[in-house]
Parts: C-alpha cells; sequence; structure tokens
C-alpha cells in the first residue's frame, strides 16, 4: 500500500514537468491537422502520421516541402509561406504527439 502511495504521490509530482516540457500549440497547425491531425494521426487516407517523429526528420522533411527539394505540389502549397521558426514549432508539436492505435477497418 505505502508504494502505491509513493509511486502516485511521485506522478503527481511529475506531471506539471512533464507539461512543461510539451511545446505549444502552433499558431499554424490548423492547414497540417486538416490531413495530419492535431495529434498527428492522420485524416485521411495516405496522410502519414506524424506523432512520435523524431523532429530532425521532421524539421528536414517540412524545411525540404517548402523549398521543394522533396517535389509534393500540396505540402508545398500548405507550408510554402511557413518561415523557419513556424516550421520549427510544427516540427516540435508532432515530435511531442503520442501515436495513437488506429482502428482496424473491417470490410
Amino acid at each position: 500500500m505505502r508504494f502505491v502511495l509513493i509511486a502516485a504521490l511521485g506522478l503527481t509530482c511529475a506531471a506539471p514537468t512533464l507539461a512543461a516540457d510539451l511545446p505549444p500549440k502552433p499558431v499554424r497547425l490548423g492547414l497540417c491537422a486538416a490531413c495530419h491531425g492535431e495529434a498527428g494521426m492522420a485524416q485521411i487516407p495516405g496522410a502519414p502520421n506524424l506523432a512520435g517523429q523524431r523532429l530532425d526528420y521532421l524539421r528536414n522533411a517540412l524545411q525540404q516541402y517548402r523549398d521543394g527539394t522533396r517535389n509534393v505540389p500540396l505540402m508545398r502549397t500548405a507550408i510554402g509561406p511557413l518561415n523557419d521558426a513556424e516550421l520549427d514549432q510544427l516540427a516540435r508539436w508532432y515530435s511531442t504527439q503520442t501515436p495513437q492505435p488506429q482502428a482496424v477497418g473491417h470490410p
């Protein structure tokens, strides 16, 4: 019983610290969330899940889409006007989201 109480107290004290490590929701999240979901879980077929992806991977991918190195016109249009700080906010947001299991469709 003591162990349970000590563990619960530890988690309660750690919760504010964990929440403080989460980045603020990006102002420009709306357009991304239309396809990739606010929490990084795809909302439409063919859109990849971004939740929990490595921060450096997301930063590089977003820059490449914006700059045209990755030639995906939809992504270039969506993030073309974003500056480096805005791309970084989006990458940080999605990298800190927790992937969720997706329901399996039944035919």
